[in-house]
């Protein structure tokens, strides 16, 4: 049976490995896939607690509470009949070390946008957004970057691999340009002085939706756009199962209605990192992020009708 997402037959599938019960591809370069996602098994950058290794197969499993749905609410079509998508697995590397990973998954990703494919990938802790970048950028050039989390991730302490400091190299080395960048639910410390433009979650809880989609379309322009979801970005209420959990964040209704918003973007690379099973309860955290995950699939399938 075909993996293809214009193919997909919900009542001959019955498995919980690919996300939304689509059948593995691993060979996804040689597909006519739109869109692959990649699993990013990593965690080694992690400065709090640990897990998010197995983040993406607890987002795979629990997505198949989404896979049912024809049209997902409040979407009047099936994003399956729009794009065609393939999950090719978990990123595979040698383990314990952090330069492999880092070297084999921008290759990955490179390969891929290479052949015309574009990613969806699940972290891993959000340090996988950094090799990423780099395979994006020598695809489409200098990116703008919108960015939901609690923390900015532009501090330059730490290692060379540490998953609070991406957004400190990614300007440096040229990756996206933070003048056309925001980030969006952020309630932890930071630089104000560094170009981005920060949205603080009192005020993003505080202002309209429509208001703030309109300031980021403002700011990122024409430019093509790299969208990574860190799942912290949602209030541990919502999202307790993560490695670094503040509160005061976004609930899931928000943040659903916030990426639903960006769909007129360019937007050409998708990640969502930093679940972490193991802190999770009632699978919720999970369920909260396969969510966030097909909703970026659907604001990429809207611009196909």
């Amino acid at each position: 049976m075909s993996t293809l997402g214009h193919q997909y037959d919900n009542s001959l599938v019955s498995n919980a490995f690919g996300f939304l019960r689509l059948p593995l591809e691993f060979n996804p370069y040689d597909s006519d896939a739109d869109w692959v996602i990649t699993g990013i098994p990593f965690d080694m950058a992690t400065s709090g607690r640990s897990g998010s290794r197995h983040g993406p197969a607890a987002i795979r499993q629990v997505s198949t509470n989404l896979a049912w749905e024809g049209c997902r609410w409040p979407w009047d079509f099936d994003v399956r009949q729009r794009l065609k998508v393939v999950d090719c697995g978990d990123l595979v590397f040698e383990f314990g070390d952090a330069q492999d990973f880092s070297d084999k998954l921008q290759q990955h990703a490179e390969r891929l946008l290479a052949a015309g494919k574009r990613l969806l990938s699940f972290g891993g802790d959000h340090f996988v957004t950094l090799p990423l970048l780099r395979a994006h950028a020598r695809q489409f050039g200098k990116m703008a970057l919108v960015h939901f989390d609690a923390h900015t991730d532009t501090y330059a302490n730490g290692s060379k691999f540490d998953h609070g400091t991406m957004f400190f190299h990614a300007p440096n080395e040229g990756l996206i340009d933070p003048r056309h960048s925001v980030q969006i639910g952020i309630r932890t410390e930071y630089d104000r002085d560094n170009g981005f433009t920060v949205l603080d979650a009192a005020q993003v809880n505080d202002r309209g939706v429509e208001d703030i989609i309109a300031q980021v379309k403002g700011i990122v322009g024409d430019l093509p756009v790299y969208l990574t979801f860190d799942i912290d970005c949602l209030d541990p209420a919502h999202a307790p199962g993560t490695g670094t959990p503040v509160i005061g964040g976004l609930s899931t209704d928000r943040a659903l209605k916030l990426v639903r918003g960006l769909q007129p973007l360019n937007i050409v690379g998708m990640d969502l990192v930093e679940v972490a099973p193991s802190y999770d309860h009632a699978q919720i955290t999970a369920l909260a992020a396969a969510t966030l995950a097909l909703e970026m699939l659907y604001i990429q399938g809207a611009k196909k009708a």
